[in-house]
């Protein structure tokens, strides 16, 4: 098995795997929306539906993916509606042919809809309570988000990849020389919480009359409490504003924000957006990528990316929003 390879996962493996700590399956294994790791739906004699996530090897180390179980336990116990890890015999990692996995009952829901005020103002309030949990104390093994990896390291992946057409190169380089610099020195970040750390509308579950349930807390880590919340902004600034008065109305009524970290949003929108082009650099040799991901590693994609290099240049040179 190499640093980062499924190769040698098979569905006869993952069955014999589930098999392995007590779960009885009666159907195939429904592949889902994840790149990642690898992540299938299955349903048991019973009819019971659950998800199991086989993890990419070596990405995470098995203290890291503990201490997101641990927060997702933590998140449940303070009754939020966090979709947390089956256990077994105590257990929610567990070990097959060399691959870490778990398994998650199976949640039903819509998306989110990130231009309703109504829900936006309940995410404001969940995600405070988030933040109010994960404020209790640091995570010990799982990284903060940091401008040297998302930027830095990203940067040097993407040069290292070869990937870049070479009617590109010049103006790509020479926009993201200059985006990082200014990325780099907005980042500056005074205090870090536990964060759910990839909070976007696809990793929520809306049901009625519940609510939100928040899944997948893969990329949790370390970080400034405004990473939980930017992604929930769209649209011109008026509607940002909005949008983010409508959320914080919601999330100071668990958690008190620190207006000062509103500075933070284009860096952080600057380093997802490297880091992204990085992740596909570094995941290309797998083939689910070039099977789900064709558009890149054309030379249309780099130019496109050259242009959202341009317009995040422009957003990092512009005040940051304000409410007040």
């Amino acid at each position: 098995m190499s640093q980062f390879d499924f190769s040698s996962l098979t569905p006869d493996m993952i069955l014999d795997g589930l098999e392995s700590v007590g779960f009885t399956i009666d159907s195939g294994l429904l592949a889902m929306n994840s790149y990642e790791n690898r992540v299938y739906r299955f349903h048991d004699y019973q009819g019971e539906k659950f998800v199991t996530k086989f993890y990419r090897p070596n990405r995470w180390q098995l203290a890291q993916i503990q201490e997101e179980h641990d927060f997702s336990f933590e998140l449940c116990s303070a009754e939020l509606p966090v979709v947390a890890p089956l256990k077994r015999d105590g257990q929610s990692i567990f070990e097959y042919q060399g691959y870490y996995f778990s398994v998650f009952p199976c949640l039903g829901g819509r998306s989110f809809e990130v231009d309703n005020l109504d829900q936006l103002e309940w995410m404001g309030r969940f995600i405070g309570r988030i933040h109010a949990v994960g404020a209790k104390q640091n995570f010990l093994h799982r990284p903060n988000i940091s401008a040297e990896e998302f930027l830095l390291q990203a940067k040097q992946t993407i040069e290292q990849s070869g990937f870049v057409s070479a009617n590109v190169q010049l103006p790509f380089f020479t926009i993201l020389d200059q985006v990082i610099p200014i990325a780099e020195q907005q980042y500056q970040v005074d205090k870090t919480i536990r964060l759910h750390g990839d909070c976007h509308a696809g990793n929520i579950l809306w049901r009625e009359p519940e609510g939100p349930h928040f899944v997948d807390l893969d990329d949790s880590r370390q970080g400034p409490a405004i990473q939980d919340l930017w992604m929930m902004l769209s649209g011109d600034r008026q509607q940002q504003l909005l949008q983010l008065d409508t959320l914080l109305s919601g999330y100071e009524e668990f958690f008190s924000f620190d207006s000062s970290e509103l500075s933070l949003i284009e860096s952080l929108r600057t380093m997802r957006v490297v880091n992204y082009m990085a992740w596909l650099c570094k995941r290309w040799s797998d083939p689910a990528f070039p099977h789900n991901f064709p558009w890149f590693n054309t030379e249309k994609y780099w130019e496109q990316q050259v242009l959202m290099l341009k317009e995040q240049y422009a957003q990092l040179t512009q005040p940051p929003l304000r409410l007040f």
